[in-house]
């Protein structure tokens, strides 16, 4: 597959078009992107072997489902050792709660950002969870007030 700047107009158009609903039938894509059905078919199969399109998923409604507590948590390790970080990135791939980590650069180690249904859910994690690990050191939390903008769709 080439690279994002060789690809073309319809190439864009079918990325922009994806990120926005990922349900469009292949006609209904090409009617949008200008493009046949056949050749859109074709386009994305070559982004999903190239490693550009990845799953089709359906975003939920974090507070709706009661996960409306959004909380950013920063995490400093005791050690930087390979099998520490390797044991706690495992852990981390275990807990639903934890929807996005970050190995960071700067004063802390880890950034999360944790969805859970009240503060007491929060408390509990993370005192019986995140900082009960033993590679873990402190972590701060910050809580989110409100969502702002929120985009799962990349600038192409």
């Amino acid at each position: 597959m080439k690279d994002l700047d060789q690809f073309d107009e319809i190439d864009h158009r079918i990325l922009r078009a994806l990120q926005r609903d990922a349900s469009l039938s292949h006609a209904a894509l090409a009617e949008e992107v200008g493009a046949s059905p056949a050749s859109c078919w074709r386009r994305i199969k070559a982004l999903e072997g190239a490693g550009i399109l990845g799953a089709t998923v359906r975003l939920v409604n974090a507070a709706k489902v009661g996960r409306g507590v959004s909380v950013m948590c920063q995490l400093r390790m005791k050690t930087h050792a390979t099998k520490d970080r390797q044991e706690f990135e495992a852990f981390i791939q275990t807990r639903g709660e934890v929807m996005d980590c970050h190995s960071m650069s700067g004063e802390w180690d880890y950034l999360l950002r944790v969805v859970v249904a009240d503060v007491a859910s929060y408390e509990r994690f993370l005192m019986r969870e995140l900082l009960a690990h033993p590679a873990v050191a402190a972590a701060a939390s910050h809580f989110a007030l409100s969502q702002v903008k929120y985009t799962t769709a990349l600038p192409i």
